[in-house]
């Protein structure tokens, strides 16, 4: 989220009057025309463009505007900034600048890379960005001075190459892949000479090169890499640091054995002092083909990277350079191995000792991905085994580093990206969800997509129940998470850290280090999925954490349950079982009264109850046979309706709707009147009309529900009709009363006596009342609509005779 001023600058930039605009672009042309640039041009271009890039649709400027900053970027001699800031503009806006830029590009490298980003983003086809890559790969094949364009090539062809690899010929990726070679392997090893003042009297002088270091400060004794250190580069060697940059793309783009050129390659035009220090290997390799020949380079490059690594860094720079290095490497290894299985065996040996030297240090922890990324996909063609990693993957790294937000994404990526493999060959990946969940609890916002596709993956038989418990436990997950996080940063004897966190955290914090209170926290900190589908004193738990309720994390985390509860049913009821379909509905009623009491969290949660309560009944209607009892104990109790009213309602009417004889044998007269007589107990209480009664808290949809349901449940025991008419009959007090009439509307209660009155009427007639509130399962296909010797349009016909006759009786 922007903050309020950035929020107001954007809206006026881009509610900007036509007109408005049209004028500014004129005071801009103008500006341009000027042969000083002042701070004013510079500050109107900014203006223009916050203008052009508010709006999602390309703003059309003035045609002489964009042929006056058409010129702009494509001069050398303009100060940087300005070209910045056309470059910028005219990618935003309209007309297009794509055939006007590529006319004739420019040999400067700065301008051309501003160019390029332009032509990039507006090209609509490849026929657009063909004389820029023709231009491009003419200065490759050229030996241009420093400063010109190839530096800045690499990061246009590899952008050029992503979004259009088929611009590239198989000649012209051979070239290219001929000049990375060079590029990465032969580079010089001496420092990029700097220039120094001689002293007062004299003019500047060129120092002597110095030798590269690593980055312990031991002088290079190898080939220059990126981690090779100096004060100074030379071209050669910024040229080595951009293909190291882009040969990951370029292998993934075009490193195939189907359209590798077979030709043998020519020997490179490298420095006989630099040839002195390649090894045999290297000179023979000089045999394979251009693309062969680059992905060996690349190999022993990224051998030489980790190698590198594993020295001790004078600067906590070089620290992380050194870990962005090996998940580089890593990568590019595992592409190389996937195009070439012969590397593989090769590459085991460096991956192991890295994951050796690795493991169990927190610091490198996103560094471990892409090596488990390589287990994953070589582990066995090498007949390596490969559990161990993934149990300390899986075990160690959310559990301690879940408040990571880079590690999360990246994990939660590598999950989705490799699921199916995950699920088939990591026995420990679904039972790990406990751990992956804590993630999602702390980075709620920014993971709920991605857990909304990979949440599918984490669903198995034998753990779909403990999962949709911890789900729904997901709030105190993430308040369980921060009283961790907070009480390993306070000591418990320092209470005045303490009572800064606020007194409802310090008393949370309390109870976290309580030893009482210890299995509850061990528990829903558990790192793994097996040791119960939930606790005991799950409602102590929530006390516990009730001054947690209002932390932004925990309602942000709240917030996305009932997204995923979403998931989890639509997934699970394709492929439960009969006893899963039991389990779940258990579920669904337990905890529709145990839910951390956050504000509207239950009400969100239990209108996704509702839902997929519906749809287990209609999938499985002997559900509520199964279960009797539970759903009985439910609806037999008012005081469910003040609890959880919409989910209350709900059970009532999928008791009306499929405790028939026609969906399962069981539902015996016996069954049914114990139904009929705790929802007509219910009735009764809820509707008394009592001087001292405090005006109905539920909705009258809640009547009409439980007033259908008796109605359906007399049609299947007939000898029930009597009582069910005779409470019927009393609606019209209930609705008619003052108390009820100062709650509901008039519709209202015009609704519940209507439906009363309908109601009884249907019911004088027991067995059209039983066609037309218990149809048969068939009912709602298209044939009982359509036909007209089906039964179902006649039963209608009859009823709507049935009320015509008695219309009489109904209320005006």
């Amino acid at each position: 989220m922007y903050a309020a001023a950035t929020e107001s600058l954007i809206k006026q930039a881009s509610e900007i009057k036509e007109e408005e605009l049209q004028r500014f672009c004129g005071r801009i042309f103008k500006l341009l025309h000027t042969k000083d640039v002042s701070g004013d041009t510079v500050d109107s271009l900014q203006r223009l463009n916050l203008i052009v890039s508010a709006t999602k649709y390309a703003r059309e400027l003035p045609s002489d505007l964009v042929r006056k900053l058409q010129t702009v970027l494509r001069s050398s001699s303009c100060p940087e900034q300005l070209q910045v800031l056309s470059s910028s503009i005219v990618r935003e806006s309209s007309p297009p600048s794509v055939h006007s830029l590529c006319s004739d590009p420019s040999h400067d490298s700065r301008t051309f890379s501003h160019v390029a980003s332009v032509v990039l983003t507006q090209a609509g086809n490849k026929e657009d960005v063909m004389p820029l890559c023709h231009h491009l790969l003419k200065s490759l094949e050229s030996r241009l001075s420093d400063g010109q364009i190839p530096r800045h090539a690499l990061p246009v062809l590899s952008k050029m190459s992503t979004v259009y690899p088929e611009i590239l010929t198989d000649d012209e990726v051979n070239l290219v892949s001929r000049k990375l070679v060079d590029w990465l392997r032969y580079a010089s090893m001496q420092q990029g000479a700097s220039m120094s003042s001689g002293g007062f009297f004299s003019g500047p002088r060129t120092r002597q090169p110095a030798p590269l270091t690593e980055v312990d400060g031991v002088v290079t004794g190898d080939f220059f890499t990126v981690l090779c250190l100096g004060q100074s580069y030379t071209e050669d060697q910024w040229m080595n640091m951009y293909t190291f940059s882009m040969i990951k793309s370029w292998l993934l783009t075009y490193d195939t054995d189907g359209t590798t050129n077979t030709e043998p390659d020519d020997r490179s035009e490298v420095d006989s002092s630099v040839m002195s220090m390649v090894s045999a290997t290297s000179s023979s390799s000089r045999l394979l083909p251009p693309k062969e020949r680059l992905r060996e380079k690349a190999f022993e490059y990224c051998q030489r990277l980790i190698e590198q690594s594993d020295r001790k860094a004078l600067k906590k720079t070089d620290t992380e350079l050194q870990k962005a290095c090996i998940v580089e490497s890593v990568s590019v290894m595992d592409i190389i191995c996937g195009e070439d299985p012969s590397y593989v065996y090769r590459a085991f040996p460096c991956i192991k000792a890295l994951y050796g030297r690795l493991n169990g240090d927190l610091a490198y922890a996103r560094a471990l991905l892409p090596i488990a990324q390589f287990y994953l996909n070589h582990s066995e063609i090498a007949a390596v085994d490969s559990e161990a990693v993934f149990c300390q993957l899986f075990s160690h790294c959310p559990a301690e580093q879940f408040n990571e937000p880079m590690l999360a994404f990246e994990f939660v990526q590598f999950c989705l990206l490799n699921a199916s493999v995950l699920q088939d060959r990591v026995t420990n990946y679904r039972q790990s969800f406990p751990n992956l969940l804590k993630f999602l609890a702390w980075n709620s916002s920014g993971l709920i997509a991605e857990f909304v596709e990979l949440l599918p993956s984490l669903i198995a038989p034998d753990t779909a129940i403990e999962l949709l418990h911890t789900i729904l436990d997901l709030p105190c997950l993430a308040a369980a998470l921060d009283l961790q996080q907070r009480s390993a940063c306070y000591q418990a004897s320092d209470r005045t850290a303490w009572d800064q966190q606020g007194a409802k955290v310090a008393a949370c914090l309390d109870a976290f280090r309580q030893p009482s209170y210890r299995g509850l926290f061990l528990y829903i900190l558990r790192p793994e999925a097996g040791t119960g589908d939930t606790i005991d004193r799950l409602k102590m738990l929530h006390e516990i954490l009730a001054d947690m309720a209002e932390s932004p994390r925990v309602v942000r985390c709240a917030q996305v349950v009932p997204v995923l509860l979403h998931v989890y049913f639509n997934t699970v009821t394709q492929k439960a079982d009969e006893k899963m379909m039991n389990q779940l509905l258990l579920v669904l009623l337990e905890r529709s009264s145990q839910l951390y009491n956050i504000k509207t969290f239950n009400v969100e949660v239990q209108k996704v109850f509702s839902t997929h309560l519906q749809a287990l009944c209609k999938l499985h209607p002997p559900l509520i046979v199964d279960q009797s009892r539970e759903i009985l104990e439910l609806a037999s109790s008012p005081a469910n309706i003040y609890s959880k009213e919409d989910f209350y309602t709900h059970v009532v009417w999928v008791i009306g709707e499929y405790l028939s004889v026609s969906y399962d044998p069981r539902c015996t007269v016996e069954r049914i009147t114990s139904f009929f007589e705790s929802l007509e107990a219910v009735l009764f209480e809820i509707t008394q009309v009592r001087q001292s009664a405090s005006p109905p808290s539920f909705s009258p949809r809640l009547i009409t529900v439980l007033m259908t349901t008796l109605a359906k449940l007399a049609t299947r025991s007939q000898d029930l009709i009597p009582r069910v008419s005779l409470c019927l009959s009393k609606m019209r007090t209930f609705a008619c009363s003052a108390i009820v009439m100062t709650c509901y509307s008039e519709e209202d209660t015009e609704e519940i006596i209507t439906r009363a009155h309908e109601l009884i009427n249907l019911l004088k007639l027991p067995n059209v009342a039983q066609f037309v509130l218990a149809p048969s399962a068939g009912g709602d296909g298209p044939r009982w609509h359509r036909d007209t010797n089906a039964s179902l349009p006649q039963g209608m016909r009859a009823v709507s005779g049935l009320l015509h006759r008695h219309s009489s009786s109904l209320p005006t």
